[in-house]
């Protein structure tokens, strides 16, 4: 043990050796007396009795603060496991006798030379008391340096004044009342009560307040179901009428708002404080998918801080809460932890708060990790953590200050690990006796924290019983008398509930087959191409991309067409023109995984990136471009939260293949697709999926077309596979226009990107705007025999063959507006072609694609489907066996076998 702190011993001598006065006190004194002990040459061979006593006390600290956290009274209900080796001084070369000599190793905890008991006495309350702490791995010293001075000087011990003492226990009262109140009235109804968890509403309380004086404008909270309504009435202010009446299952329904179970709402509010100045609380609604939405609150708070704030992360605080068992189990926990640092993602630091119920659903803790501590995960980005007794509300309290402190100073994350229990079983109609017989007789006996601090203040002096009496008798005298309301009242006006710029979005009714003015004249878009596709001379970037560029303005300028690259940038620079900014991330998007965006450039000499569209920025409109961290789930939760904060800006997500999409399943199920009629939010975000068969395997063919299409019902999204790049040009100019921002999932090309046939001319930006179905312009409709309906890649095979086969009695229609379906374009197709039979065709499988949705909406009109034969995979892995499927698809559409 000697060897802990050697390197650290050295510099503070290097140190010393070169400039006395710059190492403290107490310190000079030990090594003027070490180099008295080295003079004598014996002396040197081995040193003092006094300084190895001093170096072992050294290591007794550095154990302390590296294990301390092990040996902690911080959990309440079950005895903790036992490590070795100890923190007993015998283990580290001392003994009872050496409790009364003076060290000046105490020096190093900020007592000055101290006995070996005192310095025990501070190390002990410090990490081993109701507070344990993990910081030690932590690679930055002036972040170890800021948490051992905070610690260690006051102890970990709480200093609070009376009236502080008074708002903690009147904030924990309501707590510990409000559940016990629910329980009584809606017996057996589910509310996954906080109970053995109340501490977590004065330190939400305290952190409230406390963010206001440390310059915080917002705090955005997301949580899972467990303590939202005690967190909703008691933090957000959420009246408890609006509550009561969820519980009396008073709501509506209108055409497009379902609602969503209590347990599951946001929130938003204003805090006053004293001073006047206002902090906003926003709580996000979540769906049963625990840690689903920790992406999602990362993402409002990072577009609140781009747009409000000017990029001050100081102003908006995230605050997550979190189960135990999720934080250890659930995969995306990690992925946002990852993203806590990187450009495209940070927002200067996320409080975690760990309501630790020991236990998941019915699972105990040693069947749920593997780790340590459910918070391990913290220390893949080196956040400090605390492991807080969740009986102790003034030390979470004080903990929760101390991590609200930090991230305003550092802008990192930090994690508290409130220990407590979880009253009854995963809802209130669970038995927990089933699995946890032992730890339930223990709980069932155990006082609440309202009543363990109610005590200690009594026995203190602090506070007097009829104080206590009166507090809450008038808490639930208003609790009866707003319960009676509801009881008695046939309607109750209840709050808007969460209210985010999306949430103030009102649907109204919208042809979606009617075009918008999305045109640009040629000469602005001719303007904007000098000024996105022209490189700096002085930049010297790489000869390939000098020449793209240079290609693409003469393309522009010289042959007046653009393929979709140039499509796509158009309909960026227009946008950028008009004020819009936009937020485009995704796997390698700045280059595009198919290279055909090089949307930034790298100067070869300095590597210094170069974004050629920002030429196009306006009216304070930013084009902000990323390339992700290797995540799906994480990231595209993050850009939805981000879309719904700034609903008039366009926010895209692109997969790298389409079907990577899968990796966010949750976020599209739960979130994307559901949440205005769930929650009433409305989100404007896009999805790039690249989609088309090519022959590059089961994992690089589908973006699953089927799934999404099994999402839309009542107008909640739209989905789209667009053909030509003037239509993707006026796609994305017609979403900003919309009324109302919704969710655009749009299935992008690969091959196309460079088929010398997918090109719009210039005029088709110019007039009109964005078709629905793309009619066959070089038909005689009296000579038609089959019309082929497809969407899509595939059209320009059809078109190859139609063309090679000279079959002028075949026309191909392009369906490029899947959902909502463009019905009075079909039927005007339908009657243009009255003679026609319909054949839709598509390369996925029978069993996917749209095929099953079409048949589904179209059945009462007569049409073939003609596709791959089923399959429980997108597509086949050989090339040779796609060109022959494919061969024979389209073989198929033209001969009508």
């Amino acid at each position: 043990m000697l060897h802990a702190d050697a390197r650290y011993i050295e510099d503070l001598y290097r140190n010393y050796q070169e400039n006395p006065e710059s190492v403290d006190y107490g310190w000079r004194k030990f090594f003027e007396g070490f180099e008295f002990g080295m003079e004598s040459p014996a002396k040197a061979i081995a040193p003092p009795e006094h300084i190895l006593k001093e170096i072992k006390v050294l290591n007794l600290i550095h154990a302390y603060r590296t294990r301390g956290h092990l040996f902690t009274k911080t959990n309440p209900v079950r005895t903790r496991r036992q490590y070795t080796p100890t923190l007993d001084i015998e283990n580290f070369g001392l003994s009872v006798s050496d409790l009364e000599t003076t060290f000046h190793a105490g020096t190093e905890v900020g007592l000055g030379p101290a006995t070996l008991r005192k310095i025990l006495q501070r190390l002990d309350k410090t990490y081993c008391s109701s507070v344990g702490v993990e910081y030690m791995y932590i690679r930055e010293p002036e972040k170890v340096e800021w948490l051992k001075q905070r610690m260690e000087t006051r102890e970990n011990t709480p200093r609070f004044s009376l009236e502080q003492k008074r708002q903690i226990l009147r904030k924990l009262s309501q707590a510990v009342l409000f559940e016990q109140f629910l329980h009584s009235k809606y017996v057996g109804q589910k509310r996954f009560s906080l109970q053995g968890g109340e501490t977590l509403i004065p330190a939400l309380d305290a952190a409230i307040k406390k963010g206001v004086e440390l310059g915080i404008s917002e705090f955005v909270m997301g949580m899972p179901h467990r303590g939202r309504l005690n967190v909703l009435a008691n933090i957000l202010n959420k009246s408890y009428e609006d509550i009561f009446s969820e519980f009396e299952d008073r709501g509506h329904a209108e055409s497009v708002f379902a609602g969503d179970v209590k347990y599951h709402l946001g929130f938003t509010s204003q805090f006053v404080a004293r001073d006047g100045r206002t902090v906003l609380l926003s709580l996000a609604p979540n769906p049963s998918h625990l840690e689903a939405v920790d992406p999602v609150v990362e993402g409002m708070a990072r577009a609140k801080i781009d747009t409000k704030y000017a990029g001050d992360h100081k102003k908006v605080a995230p605050i997550l809460i979190h189960g135990d068992a999720s934080l250890a189990g659930q995969g995306v926990v990690y992925e946002v932890a990852q993203m806590s640092r990187l450009p495209a993602y940070e927002t200067g630091g996320t409080i975690h708060l760990v309501v630790n119920n020991q236990i998941g659903f019915t699972t105990n803790y040693l069947d749920a990790r593997s780790s340590t501590y459910s918070t391990d995960v913290a220390k893949v980005i080196l956040s400090p953590v605390f492991h807080v007794n969740a009986d102790d509300v003034e030390a979470v309290v004080y903990t929760v200050l101390l991590a609200l402190e930090y991230r305003q100073t550092f802008h990192t994350d930090i994690f508290i690990d409130l220990l407590g229990y979880r009253k009854y079983g995963h809802n209130e109609g669970d038995e927990p006796r089933y699995t946890q017989p032992k730890l339930y007789k223990i709980i069932a006996g155990h006082p609440n924290p309202r009543e363990i601090y109610k005590q200690r203040l009594l026995e203190g002096g602090e506070l007097e019983q009829s104080v206590v009496q009166e507090m809450e008798k008038e808490f639930r005298n208003d609790l009866q008398m707003r319960f009676k309301k509801v009881r008695e009242e046939e309607k109750i006006e209840r709050a808007s509930g969460f209210q985010d710029t999306c949430d103030q979005s009102v649907r109204i009714d919208f042809d979606f087959e009617a075009p918008l003015k999305t045109a640009v004249s040629k000469t602005r878009l001719l303007n904007l191409s000098k000024k996105i596709f022209h490189l700096s001379p002085n930049l010297h970037v790489f000869k390939k991309i000098d020449s793209l560029y240079q290609k693409r303005l003469e393309r522009v300028l010289q042959q007046q067409e653009a393929d979709w690259a140039i499509g796509e940038f158009l309909a960026y620079a227009s946008l950028l023109d008009e004020g819009i900014s936009i937020r485009l991330s995704g796997q390698d998007t700045k280059r595009g995984t198919f290279s055909h965006r090089h949307a930034a450039v790298y100067d070869e000499k300095t590597e210094e990136e170069y974004i050629p569209l920002r030429a196009a920025e306006k009216k304070g409109a930013r084009f902000r471009i990323y390339n992700s961290l290797l995540s799906e789930y994480a990231a595209l939760g993050f850009e939805y939260g981000y879309s719904c904060v700034v609903p008039k800006d366009l926010t895209v997500w692109e997969a790298q293949f389409g079907d990577f999409a899968n990796g966010a399943q949750i976020i599209i199920d739960q979130f994307l697709s559901s949440s205005e009629a769930k929650w009433n939010r409305m989100s404007g975000l896009v999805l790039y999926l690249p989609h088309g068969y090519e022959g590059q395997g089961p994992e690089h063919s589908s973006a699953r077309i089927e799934r999404f299409l099994e999402l839309c019902a009542k107008n909640n999204m739209i989905v789209a596979n667009c053909t030509t790049p003037a239509n993707l040009f006026h796609l994305l100019r017609r979403h900003l226009k919309m009324p109302f921002p919704q969710p655009l999932v749009l299935f992008t090309p690969k091959s196309l990107l460079r088929h010398p046939r997918c090109v719009s001319p210039l005029e088709e930006f110019s007039i009109g705007g964005f078709r629905p179905i793309l009619d066959d312009p070089a038909t005689e409709p009296q000579k038609i025999k089959k019309v082929l309906l497809s969407s899509g890649k595939i059209f320009y095979e059809l078109l190859e063959k139609k063309e090679k086969e000279e079959r002028n009695d075949v026309a191909l229609v392009r369906l490029e507006q899947l959902y909502p379906f463009p019905r009075r374009g079909f039927e005007k197709i339908r009657e243009k072609y009255s003679r026609a039979k319909l054949v839709w065709v598509q390369e996925e499988p029978e069993n996917m694609g749209p095929r099953r949705y079409l048949m589904d909406i179209l059945r009462d009109i007569p049409m073939e489907f003609l596709a791959r034969e089923e399959s429980a995979t997108p597509a086949t892995g050989f090339y040779q066996q796609f060109l022959i499927e494919q061969k024979t698809l389209l073989e198929q559409a033209f001969s009508g076998k």
